[in-house]
């Protein structure tokens, strides 16, 4: 049973929802404007019965990347040194020193964000952020893989559809 309407987010300051108050007993799902994860999309609190069963794969799928971007990124980080260099002046207060690996590591990632529906870009981007003591070849087949199970859905049905049903 779907709850007619919809609420303003009923998640506090974590986003977590009461769902005693959202889904009372008979109401399975409630739709509320997101403030948090999707600002002004619509989402769905899920009542404790209205899972029945799940069903697990690897994210991101394995050997699902871009060999060609994948080369390409790589090839970009491997070439840049990747020893911090310390901020100057007064944003030297509040900023990690950052190398020019990490610095240029925020361009594919970006570039892959640019792809996606403007919605999903600030999110994505934060999750393909290149960190300091990451390999640039793990991180640019972890990247390209995130950005897979967006740019094709398709994939990520068919293994779950592979996957047995876990009832909850």
């Amino acid at each position: 049973m779907v709850r007619e309407g919809w609420l303003v987010d009923p998640g506090n300051f974590v986003g977590d929802v009461g769902l005693d108050e959202v889904c009372p007993p008979g109401v399975d799902v409630a739709r509320y404007l997101n403030y948090h994860e999707d600002p002004g999309g619509l989402s769905l609190a899920l009542g404790r019965d209205a899972i029945a069963s799940v069903q697990r794969i690897a994210v991101p799928l394995p050997d699902t990347w871009d060999g060609g971007w994948v080369r390409d990124a790589v090839a970009a980080l491997e070439g840049v040194s990747g020893t911090a260099v310390p901020a100057t002046g007064e944003p030297a207060r509040i900023m990690r020193p950052s190398s020019a690996r990490a610095v240029l590591g925020r361009e594919p990632g970006a570039f892959l964000a640019g792809r996606l529906p403007v919605n999903l870009q600030g999110q994505f981007a934060s999750a393909a952020a290149f960190a300091e003591e990451e390999d640039p070849e793990q991180w640019a087949r972890r990247t390209s893989g995130l950005f897979d199970l967006i740019d094709d859905p398709a994939r990520v049905l068919a293994a779950l559809d592979e996957q047995d049903l876990r009832e909850v």
